[in-house]
């Protein structure tokens, strides 16, 4: 098994992030149509989060843009994720996004719609956050502590795991290539 690096990760990291612009954009959209769009959007989000991180894993081994990179996720021993790895490397990531979210909900079902739409997104980011529950700084800090973290880690060791990966017992390893010996022995025979 041949591990994947460092940058190879990080780009496919880059490519899935670009592969969601257009629901990140959809969710700037929305927010700017409804003051209650985070509260309606709040589980359809966290489905899709599943579906992306958990089935997309499970079933293919990796997100798109590891699976355009030609690499995937496995166990240990090289065999293929289950739900239960696949479920694992997502966990620390779903429940920090929950507890991004739930803050922004409530500061926002505090506002008037008069208020929320008197300012522009960015003002209004500013006033949701000052307006969020104390310990939204603290989960705020520690989503910003994951991030930084998993890429720490990730450059600290040989086989390039991620914190995610040590929790959910996986690696990630660049695709082998197809067997081109097979088919060169059989076209030798076959002539």
């Amino acid at each position: 098994m041949e591990y994947a690096g460092f940058w190879k990760r990080f780009w496919s990291f880059c490519l899935d992030t670009l592969i969601m612009a257009p629901i990140i954009a959809f969710t700037f959209w929305g927010n700017e149509q409804s003051r209650l769009f985070q509260l309606y959007y709040l589980i359809p989000n966290l489905l899709f989060g599943l579906w992306f991180y958990v089935y997309l894993v499970k079933r293919y081994g990796g997100t798109p843009g590891k699976l355009i990179l030609k690499i995937k996720i496995t166990k240990l021993d090289g065999s293929d994720v289950s739900y239960r790895e696949a479920a694992l490397r997502y966990s620390v990531l779903f429940v920090l996004s929950i507890f991004s979210a739930i803050p922004m909900i409530l500061a926002a079902q505090g506002m008037s719609d008069t208020e929320y739409f008197s300012m522009n997104w960015q003002e209004r980011s500013l006033v949701l956050i000052e307006r969020s529950p104390s310990w939204y700084n603290l989960v705020s800090i520690a989503m910003n502590v994951w991030v930084w973290s998993e890429f720490i880690v990730m450059l600290t060791n040989k086989k390039r795991r991620a914190i995610h990966d040590f929790i959910a017992g996986t690696i990630v390893i660049n695709r082998p290539l197809p067997n081109k010996t097979l088919n060169s022995d059989a076209a030798s025979v076959a002539g």
